[in-house]
């Protein structure tokens, strides 16, 4: 009986191939057992515990039955047992230990993994001044540990299930059953079920274009991300929904609106107040980055619509680029100094950065190949993309940005005009995964 399971698993599993598929033999009370186990995903310490038991048996006190043994003479906590060969070989994949015994029905199940895992530290990129300083990691067990520390309620649910035939990797659906939106909740259940996709290459991305087939000239997101573990406590009090995925270290929240996209965890570690002067003045910037350069290239192309006071404005020196050429060169450019930023070490990004800024605001002005107030406007809008959290918001705001400038030095004020219906229309028109509209501020 045992010769036949050990050489199915070995059948499916490349045990003599693979340096880190363990196949441990031993005798357990008498008879013939065998573990099976992933080198790297078990508790060495507990295992061992476990093993000195189990050899302590001797053929008078072994049980009859896996459930028998499991449950009086193994000595830990997370032990289930198994009979489907399905199972069997995706909880060892999944880092489970999986122990056989000639005669017994099921295969027991010990499960005292352990993931390699980093500390749990402030996100990089949504910081707080005065909030707590945890954030979420990629093992998915610690993430609904941080959330639950929060949470202390019994209605606080979170639903484990697998994509991907191959990956078959955890997705965890928290939410609170006493606040949810039911339909939200069941249409969100029901995608998940019928996914049948091979694997999830991108985690969170892949799951994101799985739930939500977005439409590629509309690139305002459709989800909320967050590496904060309080900011999603607080959404699931509020009655959203969180999706984690395993590997990721961050949450998605639905459903979401352009006015949950503009917000952080500042807006609320404050009095309500400044709270709500942190609100409008990042809504008021974000305005400022999309239609700043456009009016700029739309005044200069009309100059007589400029009052007296504000001459000043116009551009004195001389133009030997037109300025949409100029706008668009420094867009590129300023990407480029981002992706720059990303790929260089953490000890040369200050002295570079330094140098670039020199190279470019100085030289580039003095070279001809830039007017000093296109430099300066393009500078504010570099600076305040980072006033609100939302990369992906930022980027749909740029796009939104380019294309109001091309309008506009095609059309004048006409492209101007058509520009902006097209972004009033792109944000009213664009629809969520709960179907609400992005300018939906309804709290449940």
């Amino acid at each position: 009986m045992i010769q036949e399971n050990i050489s199915y698993i070995n059948e499916i599993l490349p045990v003599k191939e693979s340096f880190d598929i363990i196949e441990r033999d031993m005798i357990i009370g008498g008879r013939e057992s065998c573990f099976f186990f992933i080198d790297g995903f078990m508790k060495d310490e507990v295992m061992s515990k476990v093993m000195d038991t189990l050899f302590k048996l001797t053929p008078e006190e072994m049980p009859k039955t896996a459930t028998e043994l499991s449950r009086t003479m193994i000595s830990y906590v997370e032990i289930d047992t198994f009979s489907e060969y399905d199972e069997i070989i995706k909880n060892i994949l999944s880092g489970v230990s999986c122990l056989f015994v000639d005669g017994f029905e099921s295969c027991i199940a010990i499960d005292c993994r352990t993931y390699p895992s980093r500390s749990v530290d402030e996100p990089a990129q949504d910081k707080s001044l005065r909030g707590s300083r945890d954030g979420f990691v990629e093992t998915i067990v610690f993430n609904t540990a941080l959330m639950r520390r929060r949470i202390r309620d019994p209605h606080l649910t979170m639903k484990m299930t697998e994509i991907g035939k191959s990956s078959r990797t955890d997705v965890a659906l928290c939410y609170m059953s006493d606040r949810v939106d039911q339909n939200l909740l069941s249409l969100l259940t029901q995608k998940l079920e019928a996914m049948q996709e091979e694997d999830l290459k991108m985690n969170q991305q892949s799951l994101a274009e799985l739930l939500f087939k977005r439409k590629w000239y509309n690139p305002f997101p459709k989800f909320k991300y967050t590496e904060r573990p309080d900011t999603a406590a607080a959404c699931l009090l509020e009655g959203k929904i969180i999706l984690l995925v395993d590997t990721s270290p961050s949450a998605m929240i639905l459903p979401t609106s352009i006015f949950d996209m503009i917000e952080e965890a500042n807006d609320y570690y404050f009095p309500t107040l400044t709270g709500i002067y942190l609100k409008i003045s990042r809504g008021l910037i974000t305005l400022m980055t999309i239609f700043l350069t456009p009016l700029f290239l739309l005044f200069m192309q009309n100059p007589q619509w400029i009052p007296e006071i504000f001459d000043f404005v116009l551009v004195r020196s001389t133009v030997n680029i037109p300025l949409y050429f100029q706008l668009l060169l420094l867009e590129l450019s300023i990407d480029g100094l981002r992706l720059a930023a990303l790929n260089t070490p953490s000890m040369l990004s200050t002295p570079l950065s330094v140098i670039a800024g020199i190279v470019m605001g100085e030289f580039s002005v003095q070279s001809g190949w830039f007017n000093s107030e296109i430099m300066l406007y393009m500078a504010f809008v570099a600076v305040a993309n980072y006033t609100q959290p939302n990369f992906e918001l930022g980027y749909a705001l740029k796009f939104m940005r380019l294309l109001l400038l091309t309008l506009t030095a095609l059309f004048d004020w006409i492209g101007f005009a058509a520009g902006c219906i097209i972004i009033v229309c792109s944000i009213c028109f664009n629809r969520t995964v709960s179907g609400r509209s992005y300018l939906n501020i309804r709290r449940n």
